[in-house]
C-alpha cells in the first residue's frame, strides 16, 4: 500500500526537480545555495552582548571576536534575488540603523501541548524537537490544525487555560521561560488602535512598555518605524479619517510587529505574519523580517504556505502535520528530505505548496471529489495519493535520518554551552501607565466618531425633541403625570441610544486583550484608565441633553436642583457605560451586543416602575431581583423626588396639597427630603458595582476558560473575528 501511493506520487512528479538532480534549469535556482558556512555558537567563548552587523552581513562582537550568528546572511545571499528590481528595505531609503542586538538562542526538547476542552481534547502538539538561532528566520510550517500556532504559543510561554505542555524549553542554554521584554509575540488578528497614526500607536506602545521618561522612548519609536519601512505611513491615521484611506493591510501587519519592536527584543514571535497579505505585501514584509533578523534578532513564525520567493527567505523549517514532527531543519534539507522518501519536488512548484499537497489530510476530500474526473491535460494523478501514507512515510524517513541525529546533536551542544542570562527589562510604573490610558483613551474618544460624537448629536436631538413635544405642560395638578412621562422617556431613550457606543466598546475591549497578553497592561490598570477617560465626555453629553430637555419642559428653576438632575443623567449614563463594557466583554460582536442590550433595557423600563408601580408588580423576578437592579428605577425616582419633594399644589380656592401626595397615584415615592440623595447614591454604588463585575470578569478570563459564545445559536455572517 505504502509502495503504491508513493510510486502514484512520484508518477506525477519530475524527479529532475528533486535536489539531488544536477543543477541546472529554469526554476531551480530558489533551491541551490552556494555553499555556506553552518550558523555555530561554539565558535566564540562568550556570549556576547553587543553583536553588530556589517554590510557583508558578518557579526561580530565588539571584541572582534567571531560570533557566528549570521546565518541569515548567508541564507539570503545564497537565495537570489526574487527580482533583480524588487525594492527592499534599503537602509539608505529608510534611515535605518542595524542596531546591536544580543543573541538569544531557543531549544525546545520532545515538547508536547494537550488540550483539556471538548473541542480539540488530546495532543495538540507531539514531541517535538528544535531551536532557533540569532540572526535566523525559523518557520513553522503546516497545514490547518496542525498545531502550529500552539507550538509557537508553548515555546513562548503563552499558552491558554485548557492548554498543558510537557517537555522542556531552553533560553540561552538554561532552562526559564522568557522574561519581560526580551520578547515580542505578535498575534495572527491585527488589534490596532485606529483612531491614532502610526507614530502615535508606537509611541503610547512605547509609554506603557518601556520604564524611564518619555523623551528617551522616541528614540525606540522611530527605530522601530525604521526597522519596518514604515517611514512613509508615520503620520497617517491607522483607520483612516472622514475621506482620508485606512492603511493597506500589509502596512498594518507592519505597524502589528513594529509595536513588538519598540521594546528591542531578542526573540520575535509571529503568528501568521503573511496573514491575508497579497503576494507582493507578503514578500515585502519577509525581505523586512530578513533584513530585521540580520540584525542579530531570532525570528520564528508560523506560516500555512508561501511563494517561491518567500521560501527562499527561511533559514530553517519546523514541518507538522496533525501534531507530529516531519522534519526539522535547513530548508534545502527539506527538499532532499522529501525526495528521499520518494516524494520529489516539481521542477515548477513552489515548495511549500510541495510540502502541504504530501502532508494535508483535507486533500483525500479532493481525490474523492475528483476521482473519476478528467481535463483536457489527463487525469489528476498529482493529486491521486493517500495522505495518510505520506505521512507515516515521511515521519519515519526523518526519525532514521541524519538530520534528525544532527538536530539532536546541535540541541545538545546548545543545552550544554549555557550563554547570558536574560534579564527583565522593567515595566512603566501602575500610576504612570494609568496616566498614559486616561490620555489615550481622552485622545482616541474624541476622534472616534462612534463613541462620543455620534451619541452627542443624537443626545442633543432627543433632548430637544422631547422637550419640543412636552412644552409648556404648565405646573398644574394636572400636569404631573405629563411632566413624570416625560422624565421617564427622556431618562429610558438616552439609556437605550447609547448603544451606538457598542463598537469602540468591543474596539477597547479587544485591545485590552492583546495588551493585557502582551503584558503591556493590567485589568485594573486598563478599568481605571477608561473610567477616568469616560468622565470628561459622560458629563459633557449629561451637561448639555439635560440643559436643553431640562429648561423646555419647564423643571424647577434653582440651580440646585439642576445640579442634581444632571448629575443623576451622568451617574445614570456611567453605570450604563460599565454595563455595556461587561456585554461588550462577553459577546465581543456588535450584533449581538446591540441585542443583549436592548432586550436588558426594556425589560428595565417595564420594572422601573412607570407603567405599573413597584409595589403592584409581581414579587417573583419582576420585582425582585430585576427592579432592583435596573437604573432606571433609582434615576427616575430620583428625578420625581427632586422636582415635587417639599412642593405643594392648589385644590380650589382655600386648599393645597403636597407634591408627594399628588405624584403617589402614579409613581411610589419617598416623602423624606434626603431620599433622592439616596438613589443618587444606590447609582453610584452601581456604576461601582457594575466595573467589579468586569474587573473581575477580566482577571480571571472567564471568556477563555468558558469559551463564551462560541457554541451558540446566534447569527454569526457579520463576524469581524477572524478564523483561527
Amino acid at each position: 500500500m505504502e509502495a503504491t501511493s508513493s510510486d502514484q506520487y512520484r508518477s506525477s512528479s519530475s524527479s529532475a526537480g528533486s535536489p539531488s538532480a544536477p543543477a541546472g534549469g529554469a526554476g531551480r535556482r530558489y533551491y541551490f545555495p552556494r555553499p555556506g558556512r553552518p550558523v555555530s555558537f561554539e565558535d566564540s567563548p562568550d556570549w556576547g552582548d553587543d553583536i553588530t552587523v556589517d554590510a557583508a552581513g558578518a557579526a561580530h562582537d565588539s571584541s572582534s571576536s567571531s560570533i557566528h550568528l549570521a546565518s541569515a546572511s548567508a541564507a539570503s545571499s545564497a537565495y537570489p534575488s526574487p527580482s533583480p528590481s524588487l525594492p527592499g528595505p534599503s537602509a539608505s531609503g529608510s534611515g535605518f540603523r542595524e542596531r546591536k542586538v544580543a543573541g538569544a538562542a531557543l531549544v525546545w526538547k520532545e515538547l508536547s501541548v494537550s488540550v483539556r476542552d471538548g473541542r480539540r481534547p488530546g495532543r495538540v502538539v507531539r514531541g517535538s524537537s528544535g531551536y532557533a538561532l540569532p540572526g535566523t528566520l525559523t518557520v513553522v510550517m503546516g497545514p490547518a490544525r496542525s498545531g502550529k500556532s500552539t507550538l509557537l504559543r508553548a515555546i513562548s510561554g503563552r499558552l491558554r487555560g485548557a492548554e498543558r505542555m510537557y517537555g522542556e524549553v531552553f533560553v540561552n542554554g538554561v532552562k526559564s521561560p522568557l522574561p519581560y521584554g526580551s520578547y515580542g509575540y505578535v498575534d495572527r488578528d491585527d488589534v490596532l488602535i485606529e483612531s491614532l497614526t502610526v507614530r502615535e500607536m508606537l509611541y503610547y506602545s512605547a509609554l506603557l512598555q518601556l520604564p524611564g521618561v518619555f523623551s528617551s522612548k522616541k528614540s525606540f519609536v522611530e527605530d522601530a518605524i525604521a526597522a519596518m519601512s514604515l517611514g512613509d505611513y508615520a503620520d497617517k491615521l491607522i483607520g483612516g479619517h472622514c475621506f482620508t484611506k485606512r492603511l493597506p493591510t500589509g502596512e498594518r501587519r507592519r505597524v502589528s510587529i513594529a509595536r513588538e519592536l519598540v521594546m528591542r527584543p531578542h526573540v520575535l514571535f509571529i503568528d501568521e505574519p503573511l496573514y491575508h497579505l497579497d503576494s507582493v505585501s507578503a514578500l515585502l514584509l519577509m525581505v523586512t523580517l530578513k533584513k530585521l533578523a540580520s540584525t542579530g534578532c531570532t525570528v520564528i513564525f508560523t506560516m500555512y504556505q508561501s511563494s517561491t520567493e518567500v521560501f527562499g527567505l527561511f533559514d530553517r523549517i519546523c514541518l507538522l502535520s496533525n501534531g507530529n514532527t516531519l522534519f526539522f531543519g535547513e530548508t534545502l534539507a527539506c527538499l532532499q528530505h522529501f525526495s528521499n522518501a520518494g516524494f520529489p519536488c516539481p521542477i515548477m512548484q513552489s515548495p511549500s505548496d510541495h510540502f502541504l499537497r504530501a502532508i494535508n489530510t483535507d486533500f483525500d476530500r479532493i481525490i474523492a471529489m475528483c476521482k473519476n474526473l478528467q481535463d483536457d491535460q489527463g487525469d489528476f494523478s498529482s493529486v491521486s495519493m493517500d495522505t495518510a501514507v505520506a505521512i507515516r512515510t515521511l515521519e519515519a524517513t526523518y526519525k532514521s535520518s541524519a538530520e534528525a541525529a544532527s538536530v539532536e546533536s546541535m540541541i545538545a551542544k546548545l543545552i550544554e554551552k549555557e550563554g547570558p542570562y536574560l534579564k527583565s527589562k522593567g515595566r512603566a510604573r501602575d500610576a504612570a501607565r494609568i496616566g498614559i490610558l486616561t490620555w489615550r483613551s481622552l485622545l482616541i474618544m474624541s476622534r472616534d466618531w462612534k463613541y462620543f460624537w455620534s451619541r452627542l448629536v443624537l443626545y442633543m436631538l432627543l433632548a430637544l425633541s422631547i422637550g419640543t413635544i412636552f412644552i409648556d405642560i404648565g405646573h398644574s395638578l394636572s400636569s404631573v403625570v405629563v411632566r413624570i412621562s416625560a422624565m421617564f422617556v427622556f431618562v429610558s431613550f438616552l439609556i437605550l441610544l447609547s448603544v451606538c457606543g457598542v463598537p469602540a466598546h468591543i474596539d477597547e475591549i479587544k485591545i485590552y486583550s492583546h495588551e493585557d497578553s502582551n503584558r503591556h497592561s493590567g485589568t485594573l490598570v486598563f478599568l481605571l484608565g477608561h473610567f477616568l477617560a469616560s468622565i470628561p465626555f459622560l458629563f459633557l453629553v449629561s451637561i448639555s441633553s439635560s440643559l436643553v430637555f431640562y429648561f423646555l419642559i419647564g423643571l424647577r428653576n434653582e440651580f440646585s436642583f439642576l445640579m442634581y438632575f444632571i448629575i443623576t443623567i451622568f451617574m445614570c449614563l456611567l453605570a450604563n457605560e460599565a454595563l455595556m463594557m461587561i456585554v461588550a466583554y462577553i459577546w465581543l460582536e456588535t450584533y449581538k451586543c446591540t441585542l443583549t442590550l436592548i432586550c436588558l433595557y426594556v425589560i428595565m423600563m417595564l420594572v422601573a416602575g412607570y407603567f405599573r408601580i413597584r409595589d403592584a408588580i409581581p414579587a417573583a423576578v419582576w420585582d425582585y431581583p430585576l427592579s432592583y437592579i435596573s437604573f432606571h428605577t433609582y434615576a427616575v425616582q430620583g428625578l420625581v423626588e427632586n422636582e415635587y419633594v417639599d412642593t405643594s399644589f392648589a385644590v380650589g380656592a382655600t386648599r393645597t396639597i403636597p407634591g408627594v401626595q399628588a405624584v403617589r397615584g402614579s409613581y411610589g415615592i419617598s416623602s423624606s427630603a434626603g431620599a433622592k440623595w439616596m438613589n443618587l447614591l444606590v447609582l453610584l454604588l452601581m456604576a461601582i458595582g457594575y466595573r467589579v463585575v468586569l474587573y473581575v470578569l477580566l482577571r480571571l478570563d472567564v471568556r477563555r476558560h468558558v469559551r463564551l459564545g462560541r457554541r451558540s445559536c446566534w447569527p454569526s455572517i457579520h463576524t469581524s473575528a477572524a478564523p483561527k
